[in-house]
């Protein structure tokens, strides 16, 4: 059986490129295709081959991304993936419409649908003076809307990464999705029982993260907090911020999995699709104090590996602070949770279970097909 893997960018490292560097490994064989990639940027795929689109040519393209928007849409569509009999896709937006040839396969990896589009004020809140632009904007988007609708019926099973993203899949899309949460890499995080006085959030320092909520909690607690990571709201967060909260900007992948593993908590206070943050401090065991929608209601147990506050404000944080203060964590039960529920074995059990159904309807159909 021959496979494509198809993501929509490499050009940064996150939740999604983790995820889709998971698949690559897996599926060691399979061809690599993308719309831009920036290796220095973006995941380790050693020397195998990665092709791109027509984009990739374009100066400036991997930079500036964001402003290629309307442009990946037919760029995915010109891939020639024929000769495949199985394609993967990992998707926020544009990956999942490529076109495969009559009586193969399609599973798309779908992280959300498309944030932009579907919930354009949120997403582009944090970017400063948007809505002076935005009726044009809205006409741009309202076609892209319906393109990428359109495009959403190509996968013939979607794999959502938690509850919520499966229902907005059903809601946005009309296609049924089956959850299988994303794993980590287990063997990157350290283990242990002897917590410092500190807290940590690691997060880009952007607005939909709502680290200002944080700030403001910590500046009110006198607590020690650190915050790893960077982003256009740094400079104005660390304004605010009192004495008692270093920004300590990117840190090394060690020094972070050292911080993990010696928090008190790790402090979510965005809505997330999922979040790999929490279930990362878990396999630290390290509990979580996170506001209470969105994957997280997929990924914590509360009271026995994390705290839920109920609303994004400062006084609800402050209280489940102090609440997760009075518990006696089990750290080790913690990190337990986290390995039994969320390791890459769990992960690619559930997702080899799936693709042999669907591998076995392909064969079905096509048996049925001849007679």
């Amino acid at each position: 059986m021959k496979v494509a893997l198809v993501h929509d960018y490499l050009t940064q490292r996150g939740g999604a490129e983790r995820v889709f560097e998971l698949l690559c490994k897996r599926y060691s064989d399979a061809d690599i295709f993308t719309s831009l990639y920036d290796p220095k940027r973006s995941i380790q795929l050693s020397e195998r081959l990665v092709r791109t689109t027509v984009l990739q040519n374009i100066p400036g393209a991997k930079k500036y991304f964001r402003l290629m928007a309307p442009f990946y849409f037919p760029a995915f569509r010109a891939l020639d993936l024929q000769e495949y009999d199985l394609v993967i896709s990992s998707s926020t937006s544009f990956a999942k419409a490529v076109r495969k040839r009559p009586g193969a396969q399609h599973i798309c990896f779908c992280h959300n649908v498309t944030r932009f589009l579907w919930d354009t004020r949120t997403y582009l809140r944090e970017y400063g003076d948007y809505y002076h632009f935005y009726p044009l904007i809205e006409k741009i988007f309202k076609k892209l809307r319906a393109v990428d609708l359109a495009y959403s019926q190509e996968p013939d099973l979607y794999i959502a990464n938690s509850s919520i993203v499966a229902h907005r899949i059903q809601e946005i899309y009309g296609k049924r999705a089956i959850v299988v949460n994303y794993p980590i890499d287990t063997n990157k995080f350290s283990f242990s029982d002897k917590k410092e006085d500190f807290y940590l959030v690691s997060a880009r320092l952007i607005g939909y993260k709502r680290v200002d909520i944080i700030v403001e909690a910590f500046n009110w607690l006198g607590w020690p907090l650190l915050i790893t990571g960077d982003g256009p709201e740094r400079e104005r967060l660390e304004s605010q911020a009192l004495e008692n909260i270093q920004f300590l900007g990117h840190v090394s992948d060690a020094e972070r999995t050292r911080l993990m593993a010696k928090a008190k908590s790790v402090i979510v206070a965005a809505l997330e699709d999922y979040g790999l943050v929490p279930v990362e401090a878990n396999a630290s065991g390290t509990p979580v104090i996170a506001y209470g929608a969105g994957g997280v209601l997929d990924t914590q147990v509360p009271k026995k590996t994390g705290i839920f506050f109920n609303r994004q404000t400062p006084e609800a944080l402050q209280t489940a602070l102090l609440e997760a203060s009075q518990i006696p964590w089990d750290y080790e039960k913690i990190r337990h949770h986290a390995i039994s529920q969320f390791s890459e074995t769990v992960f690619f059990s559930k997702v080899d279970q799936v693709i042999e159904e669907v591998c076995r309807k392909q064969a079905t159909d096509l048996i049925h097909a001849s007679i």
